[in-house]
Order: C-alpha cells, then structure tokens, then sequence
C-alpha cells in the first residue's frame, strides 16, 4: 500500500498538472471504486467542477472542488493515478476504472487492479470517521510532542508507528526503514526507549520520510508516480525486501520476522 512519502509524491506531481484545471467529463469503466455518491450522481456532480485544492492527510488525497466538495482518494493495495499517455504507458488506461477528462485536454485515469481503492464525493472530507481517528502528521510533530506520545506506551514500537491513530502515514515499509536508522529493535516497546532513543527516532522518521519524498516514494508492487513512472526510494532501502542479505553497516544478515500478521525486516546486529 503506497504510504505517506508515495501519496505526497502523487500530491505534487497533481499540484502541477491538474489544478485549476476543470473536470469535462467523467468515465466510469467499473462502478465498484465509487464509494459514495452513487456512480450517476458521482459522474453528474463532478462534471463541470474546477480543482481549486490539493491536499494530503495521512494516505489520502484530497482534492477540494470549486463548489466546495471535494474528490477524496484513497489507493488501498493496487490503486494508481495515471496521466492518460499512449497506449502502452506503465499503468495505460486499459486498466482505467474511472477516467476523468480535464480542461486542455488532459486525462487523469484511476486503476485499480484488485479493486480495493475508494474514490468518494462529499461534502466535508475531514467528517470521515477514518479521517476523524488519524493521528497527528509526523511532519506536525515536535520531538517533545513525539516523546511525550511514546512515553506511556506498552506496545511494541515498530507495530506503534504503524498505528494509524498514534501517528499517521507510516506504514509496513517506512517504519522497518525508520528502525534500522534509528538502531532499535522491531520488538522493543515504545516505554521501554531512552530519552535518546526517542530523539533519535523522531529525528530518523522526519529523514527517512523527507528522502523518500525527494526520490518519488518506493516502487515495490503497484505503486507508480503520475506520469508513469516508478519511484526511484526503493534503491535507497536498507531492510525493507532484503531479507537473507547481508546488512550495509556490519555485513551480517537481514532477518524477516512476522509481527502483526506482517512482515518485518530488520538487522539482528544493528538494531538493539
């Protein structure tokens, strides 16, 4: 599932092709992405809006219309944004679920491969009950606010920063990264974490996702970039999808462990 740096990326790439641009005409190719209105009124209300806003919380995008709805998306596992190109195109619209034809000529499609993304129209994006649960930015955040927030929980750290409403954005491959910096442990809980640990935490959450911001978010399954393209972070990964490989700093081997139900990849030697 694209995380924050992804989903921030696929913001960015949008403030500077589609804003201020005016929706002409919606396709809808497969109904199931639409959440809510339903795909007539969704197709008849979007029609002749202009996009005036881009924004982001946590992993969803948010693009506020010039009657003062706004477009919500989420991409879930396999949803791409995709500026319609040639046939052919990495993510071409041949596996378009909604298109949505812009002034000027442009296209924007939505695939969705296994169908699990949410394309909604409402009126007040920040009611959603999931939006309402999230927790703070890690942008937002200041180290003492970070601390204060790790100071009284038992949970296991790595599952901590996954915790959507504890902190928001982070996900499976971001928090692995963020530990291997920050040298601890997947299975240390958050209490159990010094003073400079948690220092050190904050300060690797702010550079790992800032990196992975400035190279395009990391390509791993589905996830591509507006025009296409793949996010070039993965390259820069040094736990996530490497296991049985040898670290980068003491040589020894990535190990992958399942906690939660998902896959954690970390350096037995390194992380303490």
């Amino acid at each position: 599932m694209p995380e924050l740096p992804e989903v921030e990326t696929i913001k960015r790439d949008l403030e500077k092709i589609v804003l201020g641009k005016k929706i002409t005409k919606v396709c809808v190719y497969n109904s199931t992405v639409i959440r809510e209105p339903s795909p007539a009124v969704f197709k008849e209300s979007l029609e002749g809006l202009v996009i005036k806003t881009i924004l982001r919380r946590a992993k969803l995008l948010v693009l506020e219309l010039s009657n003062g709805s706004a477009l919500t998306i989420h991409l879930k596992m396999t949803g791409q944004l995709v500026l319609r190109q040639k046939l052919g195109n990495p993510g071409g619209f041949k596996n378009s679920r909604v298109a949505f034809h812009l002034s000027g000529g442009k296209t924007l499609d939505f695939n969705d491969q296994r169908l699990f993304g949410e394309l909604r129209l409402i009126k007040d994006w920040r009611k959603l009950k999931f939006v309402q649960k999230l927790g703070p930015e890690p942008f937002d955040l200041t180290c003492g606010d970070f601390k204060d927030m790790l100071s009284k929980k038992k949970t296991k750290i790595k599952s901590l920063l996954m915790d959507q409403s504890f902190i928001s954005g982070i996900g499976n491959l971001y928090a692995a990264e963020v530990l291997f910096w920050a040298k601890i442990d997947p299975w240390r809980s958050a209490q159990s974490l010094s003073e400079k640990e948690k220092e050190g935490l904050y300060k690797e959450i702010k550079k790992v996702l800032t990196s992975a911001i400035t190279h395009g978010g990391s390509s791993v399954d589905d996830y591509v970039r507006l025009s296409g393209q793949r996010g070039d972070y993965r390259r820069f990964h040094r736990v996530y999808g490497r296991e049985a490989k040898p670290c980068f700093i003491c040589k020894g081997l990535i190990k992958r462990i399942t906690q939660g139900g998902r896959g954690t990849y970390f350096c037995p030697k390194c992380q303490k």
